[in-house]
């Protein structure tokens, strides 16, 4: 993965590192959900709206169990928030992901996760 740069906020780079780490070393999720409030507020297009860090961990699992590299196309911080850019390879090919996170006591409070789910599920997605 390209690192996202150091005007990340300090849950971004670890948040990515994990994304990318393979699924055995994700286990339980126990290193991304200090990352994460308790209250999470996710929306992506599969999985919908939920609410809750413990929820967000077992979804995120089928993504991480899949993605081989995370290149990141274009970054932006703010004071409370970012948004990345970034393409993920998956088995069967790349999918385009852009993921706008609100972030409070540093950690991530909301992710709100755009990309084509058919061209996700069809690459290999899970």
């Amino acid at each position: 993965m390209s690192v996202v740069s150091t005007a990340a906020p300090v849950p971004l780079p670890a948040y990515y590192r994990i994304l990318t780490g393979g699924i055995d070393a994700y286990g339980d999720g126990r290193d991304l959900a200090p990352l994460l409030a308790d209250d999470l507020d996710f929306e992506g297009p599969i999985a919908g709206r939920v609410t809750g860090a413990a929820r967000f961990l077992q979804g995120v699992k089928g993504f991480i169990a899949n993605v081989g590299t995370i290149d990141l196309i274009q970054e932006v911080h703010g004071p409370d928030g970012s948004a990345v850019l970034y393409d993920a390879q998956l088995p069967r090919g790349g999918v385009r992901f852009a993921e706008f996170f609100t972030f409070a006591d540093g950690k991530i409070q909301r992710l709100h996760l755009h990309y084509d789910p058919a061209d996700y599920l069809a690459k290999g997605g899970a």
